[in-house]
């Protein structure tokens, strides 16, 4: 029996030095960043179609997300450090400004990093690969991609990448105030779990439970 009780207190204390810590599985964002969603926890992955490790992490991000409570919010903010990013960037937002996020976000990144058929850094590519696959006229998703929204919208994914201190991607940002990642937390699986955490916290605190 001793030996029992002595195993669980083992394993009890092993999970509680598990549990990650704010300065090495994750970090306080360099700015606030406002979200869109005050009254949820807003999670927000900060990535670019042309990161390898964003094409990985995806399937498990988005079964990941189909299971999120609903007082969690989800939304992607395309990586915009430098300009040779900016096309895959203005291609999200196209993708939005058409209604063709969700049949044509995986496919794209298949594309770009399974494929090879499209080069993330051309924009008159990333036009092209639209057009035929959506169906639609060339016009229209140039449009898309010069628009005042799109424009705009770029705007704020850059100022995100600064505010959030992201030093690459996928980053995920929960609340606008902390960041993670799968190279600080240690993986695609504990980087989400890592989320879990924070999400959880933040929750504690938004219901006053925090001390």
């Amino acid at each position: 029996m001793k030996k029992l009780f002595a195993a669980l207190m083992l394993l009890a204390s092993a999970t509680a030095m598990a549990a990650p810590q704010l300065g090495n599985e994750f970090l306080q964002t360099a700015k606030t960043i406002k979200t869109d969603t005050p009254a949820k926890i807003e999670v927000m992955e900060i990535f670019w179609y042309g990161c390898p490790h964003c094409y990985h992490l995806e399937p498990t991000l988005a079964a990941w997300v189909k299971k999120l409570p609903q007082d969690v919010y989800f939304k992607r903010v395309p990586g915009v450090p430098r300009p040779d990013w900016a096309p895959a960037g203005k291609a999200f937002y196209a993708l939005e400004a058409l209604n063709l996020t969700e049949k044509l976000h995986t496919q794209l990144f298949e594309a770009i990093q399974k494929e090879r058929s499209v080069n993330p850094t051309v924009e008159a590519q990333l036009i092209d690969w639209i057009t035929k696959k959506g169906g639609l006229d060339r016009k229209k998703v140039e449009e898309a991609f010069n628009s005042f929204s799109t424009n705009n919208n770029m705007v704020r994914a850059m100022n995100t990448f600064r505010d959030s201190g992201a030093t690459g991607v996928p980053a995920i940002v929960i609340d606008g105030r902390y960041i993670t990642s799968s190279t600080m937390a240690g993986g695609n699986q504990a980087v989400l779990q890592t989320a879990d955490y924070i999400i959880e916290n933040v929750r504690k605190e938004k219901s006053g439970g925090a001390k």
